[in-house]
């Protein structure tokens, strides 16, 4: 049995260290992973795999949506105060984050530019988080060159969110065809609710109503099964898609 465990180990550092390369993190990993087999792997899990995951992702958004409902402006008064008792990068992406998910999208991607100027202007998730802001502020341009940097330096980096958000971006730009063929790829890929309501908007608000019939069916088929904690983790793409279905 011993070995049994000491085989799982180097099974899960093996793994750890296939993220590695594939994913372009720092080598020192490797030797993390290989001189601590165990403890660095588990390390390197909720480091570094886990807070890029869905399961962390609907974790975070089932937290925010909590928080929001309780008391609305709690976490953008605490990320100002934050930010200006210590002006760090960590603090201000934490800011930029926060005036997003409070809808003040300009001044967010403002943030997010800023954290981009220093050490950080590589990172791709803080690209990810402009790309965000840019687009729910109407710069959909703007959006897009971030999008296509992230994919250019890391195909595999959070693959739907950069798909959806680039298809999302070409559509706001009136590049219908390839804003077609990215919603298609998305759909076709991933197969979420989130993907299948956003390309449901799309062709809705095209008019493209062959398009949107068996989306909204699938949709509609799914949601009726929902729980109260999916229903929340999905509310503000639905009511997005609820309005589209109600334009004229």
């Amino acid at each position: 049995m011993p070995f049994v465990g000491l085989g799982l180990h180097v099974l899960l550092a093996l793994f750890c260290a296939v993220h590695v390369v594939r994913h372009g993190q720092q080598l020192y990993w490797l030797i993390i992973l290989f001189s601590f087999p165990m403890l660095g792997s588990l390390v390197y899990l909720f480091v570094i795999i886990l807070p890029h995951s869905r399961l962390e992702h609907g974790a975070r958004k089932v937290v925010r949506s909590a928080a929001r409902a309780m008391d609305p402006g709690r976490e953008l008064r605490e990320a100002y105060a934050a930010f200006d008792d210590t002006p760090t990068a960590q603090n201000q992406m934490r800011l930029a984050a926060a005036l997003l998910d409070a809808g003040e999208a300009q001044q967010a991607a403002e943030r997010y530019q800023a954290c981009l100027q220093g050490p950080f202007a590589r990172d791709l998730e803080i690209r990810l988080g402009a790309a965000r802001a840019f687009l729910a502020a109407g710069d959909a341009a703007r959006a897009l060159e971030h999008l296509t940097s992230i994919r250019a330096e890391q195909a595999t980096f959070r693959a739907e969110s950069v798909s959806l958000l680039t298809a999302r971006s070409l559509a706001a730009l009136n590049r219908a065809v390839e804003a077609r063929a990215e919603f298609e790829s998305a759909s076709d890929r991933f197969g979420s609710v989130e993907v299948w309501a956003e390309h449901a908007i799309w062709a809705l608000q095209t008019g493209d109503t062959a398009t949107a019939g068996p989306l909204l069916a699938r949709i509609d088929k799914l949601s009726a099964k929902w729980n109260k904690l999916t229903r929340q983790l999905n509310e503000p793409v639905m009511r997005r898609l609820r309005a589209a279905r109600k334009a004229p």
